[in-house]
């Protein structure tokens, strides 16, 4: 079941959220962080940067329980610039190794697309390391490449730096 998490419910989810992340990134997902790479560092995450936002209503986060127990989340980042009322960034798609390759990411991503018709935003935005998996799903949801820059992020498990692609898709 999915529902978007309001500052009220944020801190029952948070253990939760900081599972997801931890072992999101242990798997070598590129989500902007890299090893090592403790639990108390996805809390602080979701603490520190997620949580304020979402108390101000400047992002939406949206969350897909199972058997009680959150594996899978995204953010939806509404641009804030009088020039962008019509885009919204798309965030930390993260499904729980566990659970994954069940369409989990598929059903999150169109709450997420809902929302964002629903505030009016019709132009989303993304980037995704070149070589994740997540490419093809954004793909198949009708994303398309806008381009890609190398040597983008350090590659989570190596020291080496790797590609990052942009990607978009209009609502409208």
């Amino acid at each position: 079941m999915i529902t978007r998490i309001d500052v009220c419910s944020f801190d029952t989810a948070l253990d939760d959220l900081t599972d997801i992340l931890h072992a999101c990134v242990q798997d070598g997902a590129s989500i902007g962080f890299i090893l090592p790479f403790s639990s108390d560092q996805a809390r602080s995450y979701w603490q520190d940067r997620v949580r304020p936002n979402v108390q101000t209503g400047s992002l939406d986060l949206f969350v897909f329980r199972e058997n009680e127990r959150i594996v899978g989340t995204v953010q939806l980042i509404p641009a804030t610039m009088p020039n962008q009322p019509h885009r919204a960034d798309v965030a930390k798609l993260l499904v729980h190794p566990s659970a994954r390759r069940r369409g989990l990411g598929r059903v999150l991503m169109a709450a997420l697309q809902d929302r964002a018709i629903q505030l009016g935003r019709t132009l989303l935005v993304l980037d995704t390391r070149s070589t994740d998996p997540s490419r093809i799903l954004y793909q198949s949801l009708g994303f398309q490449i806008a381009g890609e820059i190398p040597d983008y992020c350090r590659n989570p498990l190596e020291d080496r730096l790797e590609p990052t692609t942009y990607m978009y898709k209009n609502l409208s």
